[in-house]
């Protein structure tokens, strides 16, 4: 079983990107129900062009589930993406085009295709996999019009049909660790987020599996 992880580094208005914290840590876990699974990480550059760069490289080896992570700074939920737009922003450029003058990318990121990509992993399964970690969690239907999104297009279009099951989850912006004052939001630390993620890696890996 091939697992492919993937995250994002810094990008404007974000100079700290934790979802490469997390596959990174992810990666690393040894449980039981990862016996057997080969856990391979990978950051990238929050560009447009290092997608369609690195994404043909990590499918070459033929993984069974891509899970990709990124970080939506205004969000506050662990948001499980049910679909992927056919839409760019054309106000915000990516980390390799701020201060080049080369603006953003195109309105859209496929002529003549459909308006979004659905995907096609057990959704609410993954949400309710998820319910004993505390972290707070729900599903989404809008994955923004940024890298993040275009990232999960193409996993979706390279996939085609249900080999690999990609899923791609947004996180909130989160602490390296709880805290200790009391009161403390300890609920949005990489620990609780850890332990989420861990359980929506492993119901994936089950449903892909089936």
């Amino acid at each position: 079983m091939r697992v492919v992880l993937t995250g994002f580094g810094p990008f404007p208005g974000v100079p700290f990107n934790p979802s490469a914290v997390l596959v990174k840590a992810l990666a690393r876990r040894r449980r039981p129900a990862l016996a057997g699974v080969a856990l391979t990480p990978h950051v990238f550059t929050t560009s447009y062009a290092a997608i369609d760069r690195d994404l043909p490289k990590l499918f070459a080896p033929k993984p069974d589930v891509v899970l990709m992570f990124g970080v939506a700074a205004r969000r506050q939920h662990l948001c499980i993406e049910t679909r992927a737009r056919n839409a760019h922003s054309v106000l915000h450029p990516d980390a390799t085009r701020l201060g080049t003058g080369l603006g953003a990318q195109p309105a859209v990121v496929a002529g003549n295709k459909p308006n979004a990509l659905r995907g096609f992993a057990p959704f609410a399964e993954l949400l309710g996999a998820m319910r004993t970690s505390r972290f707070p969690a729900r599903l989404s239907r809008d994955a923004g019009r940024y890298v993040c999104n275009y990232a999960y297009w193409r996993a979706l279009e390279r996939a085609g049909g249900r080999v690999p099951l990609v899923q791609f989850v947004h996180i909130p912006p989160i602490r390296l660790a709880a805290s200790r004052r009391r009161g403390g939001r300890d609920r949005l630390a990489l620990p609780r987020l850890l332990a989420a993620a861990e359980m929506l890696l492993i119901a994936l890996i089950a449903a892909s599996r089936r």
